[in-house]
């Protein structure tokens, strides 16, 4: 068994977005936005049904003008993903997209008008068993708390989510979500650390404008990792200036390396150099988009020479190890065959798909089972 940095998790009240429960004992659920026009009915349910591919458990969506949310009934109709509603200042938004059928709203009863505009609100999404996620953004913090600290921190952060879950308190609504992001790591962290000494909701967690894919994937690794590791979080969102199913990739890599979640192909790769006897970077390059479809866990090594690869071969399901001339295939940690360069990468990708086909038929016989 390998080791693990991860803290026990932290214990929160379950809500549910749809059929994906956040909080409680569930898995920490991935999602991710759409940067469609919400009015472009056909690319947004396009975009979604990729996200669904690459593994999205829940899909946000913008909604900020009456055009969109009479978008919203069709695409709720062509999608299988949970969606939530992005709403800001407008109530009459949150009101037409719970008539539209969301499964969750995203906005801060703050700043969508006077409290019976909220109750309006609230009551809706009681009746229709919808859950609200608070979302304080220090880019977008209330006047006052800018004022009495001087500049976004983490405690004007906490404050302002405070200020929010307590105007859904008194309503008697309870089926909340809280995030607080920043595009600041240290700022972003001790605040979710703060918050999650104080209430039980389930916390989403994400370091908003995170950058480019390459640089947004490092503060973000960083960022949600150090909560991960704490057992804070229950669901992330990796916000990056690239499509948006490479946020839900990076968001199940951060999970994964830190044995959180387990979907999908872990490649194990050496970086190479002069031992290898194949081209490392150009192999796992490859394996990486034909294996990109695999849904189930598998463990795959691969490694350029005899030295360290014997030993990472034997840890996982399918590995490969350098030599001279031909190299050697493991399964399941024991020597399997000998490959010759030209015969790899289709040997692993055929020993992948296989083991995948077992796992997703013994996971459809169990679910048979408890049926």
């Amino acid at each position: 068994m390998r080791d693990s940095i991860v803290a026990t998790r932290r214990n929160t009240r379950p809500v549910h977005v749809g059929q994906v429960v956040v909080g409680g004992e569930a898995p920490i659920a991935v999602q991710s936005m759409t940067n469609t026009l919400t009015t472009d009915i056909d690319a947004t349910v396009a975009q979604i049904h990729r996200l669904e591919q690459a593994g999205a458990d829940i899909v946000r969506v913008s909604v900020p003008d009456p055009e969109s949310a009479a978008a919203m009934p069709e695409i709720l109709a062509q999608t299988n993903l949970p969606l939530i509603a992005d709403i800001h200042f407008s109530y009459k938004m949150a009101l037409a997209s719970l008539d539209a059928g969301v499964h969750g709203l995203r906005l801060n009863p703050g700043n969508i008008g006077g409290r019976d505009r909220v109750e309006r609100v609230v009551k809706a999404a009681s009746e229709r068993g919808v859950s609200i996620r608070i979302g304080v953004n220090a880019g977008s913090l209330e006047k006052a708390l800018n004022e009495k600290y001087g500049e976004p921190c983490a405690d004007a952060m906490v404050e302002s989510a405070l200020s929010h879950i307590r105007i859904l308190e008194e309503m008697n609504f309870h089926d909340i979500k809280v995030s607080l992001k920043a595009s600041n790591i240290p700022m972003t962290v001790a605040a979710y650390r703060k918050l999650s000494k104080m209430v039980d909701y389930p916390l989403h967690l994400g370091i908003t404008e995170s950058g480019s894919l390459f640089g947004g994937t490092i503060k973000s690794s960083i960022g949600l990792g150090l909560l991960l590791a704490d057992g804070i979080g229950d669901t992330i969102r990796v916000s990056l200036a690239a499509a948006p199913e490479e946020e839900v990739k990076v968001g199940f890599e951060i999970l994964k390396s830190l044995g959180l979640r387990h979907r999908g192909v872990n490649l194990i790769a050496c970086p190479s150099c002069a031992r290898q006897k194949f081209n490392v970077i150009e192999v796992v390059s490859e394996l990486e988009q034909r294996l990109s479809h695999i849904q189930e866990s598998v463990d795959v090594a691969v490694i350029g020479c005899v030295v360290n690869g014997p030993g990472e071969a034997k840890e996982v399901d399918v590995g490969i190890t350098g030599g001279y001339p031909v190299h050697m295939l493991y399964l399941d940690g024991d020597k399997a065959d000998k490959v010759k360069n030209g015969s790899m990468i289709d040997k692993l990708v055929d020993e992948v798909e296989q083991r995948a086909e077992r796992i997703r038929i013994k996971q459809q016989a169990s679910d048979e089972d408890d049926q």
